[in-house]
């Protein structure tokens, strides 16, 4: 209905509630209002500037994309942690620099683009917020993030993922649990090599240009086994390997976490603490049907870690690599 005739219907239903007499009551019909006068949910709304930023009104609640860049926000507005319908966030060319854990609340949320802020971390709280199940897009470009946490790769949905020129030392050590990520970007980072469970990614587009990456020798390895084993390494390999169930329920959860990232042996065992390790060559095509030149060289190439369970392991590899060189 018409809005001002509606206002006066409520205050004669008010009246009435209240036992006036029905003569003195301000009744009059009311017209059904037109589709046109009908004001729709809205769904988008983009801000560029600061100016247009609303700060005494509302965000609509029906929102599903919401974008405001060039704001100069230096927090995430606890307003749009609210918008439980958003599908798409794009908070872009701000000044944040820490993301709130109540982000991960946002259950619809398939798009997050925090590119251009002053980020320095991603936090394990986020990882293991309901995004896992819902989050596709992920740009985190051109901020300050040295590292990931190893809880990271729990956002299992992430299908494209964009690291571009941040500081970045290393990329997440379980790189091969995001099983439907097909777009992957880190280039201008730090990073000196890739993860050894790098090589269980599936990508269509790899970018990996820029970063300082060094140079393998798999003749100088970095010897960290101690012969004879620990028991505490036997028992932690043998749980790995034999996929014995643990949890905090039966284990300290420092152990718990150690069990987590076990690395695997070119033989298919698991190493805990005790290992033998080394970086060689691998093309990245051998992980992505495009991949963007590692340097200006044409190189696409990068060195990644290999670890090692025992002495004959590292020995049955070192004699196939000096015969295939």
């Amino acid at each position: 209905a018409n809005a001002s005739n509606l206002k006066n219907f409520l205050s004669a239903v008010r009246l009435a509630h209240q036992g006036t007499d029905i003569g003195a009551l301000p009744l009059s019909a009311l017209v059904p209002a037109k589709t046109s006068e009908v004001e729709k949910p809205k769904t988008k709304m983009i801000i560029t500037s600061r100016r247009d930023y609303p700060l005494t009104k509302s965000f609509p609640y029906s929102l599903e994309h919401l974008q405001a860049s060039y704001c100069k926000l230096a927090r995430i507005d606890m307003r749009v942690l609210c918008l439980k319908k958003l599908r798409k966030l794009d908070l872009s060319h701000n000044h944040i620099k820490q993301l709130p854990a109540t982000v991960g609340d946002l259950i619809c949320l398939q798009e997050l683009n925090l590119h251009n802020n002053h980020l320095e971390s991603f936090s394990v709280a986020l990882c293991n917020s309901t995004l896992q199940k819902s989050l596709q897009f992920l740009d985190l470009s051109q901020n300050k993030i040295k590292a990931l946490p190893i809880q990271f790769c729990q956002l299992r949905e992430l299908v494209n993922l964009k690291l571009d020129d941040n500081e970045l030392i290393r990329l997440p050590f379980k790189m091969g649990q995001l099983g439907h990520l097909r777009f992957l970007s880190a280039a201008r980072n730090k990073l000196p090599f890739l993860p050894s469970d790098f090589r269980k990614l599936s990508l269509e587009n790899l970018d990996l240009f820029g970063n300082p990456f060094e140079q393998p020798n798999p003749l100088v390895p970095s010897i960290q086994l101690k012969i004879p084993l620990t028991l505490l390494e036997c028992a932690a390999r043998a749980t790995v390997n034999y996929r014995i169930p643990y949890g905090c329920h039966l284990l300290p959860s420092h152990l718990c976490e150690d069990l987590e990232v076990a690395k695997t042996c070119q033989c298919g065992s698991a190493c805990l603490s005790s290992f033998i390790q080394i970086t060689v060559t691998m093309n990245l095509h051998h992980v992505a049907h495009t991949v963007v030149l590692v340097d200006n060289m044409g190189g696409t190439e990068a060195p990644i870690i290999c670890y090692f369970c025992s002495l004959d392991c590292y020995s049955q590899f070192l004699d196939r690599y000096l015969q295939s060189n």
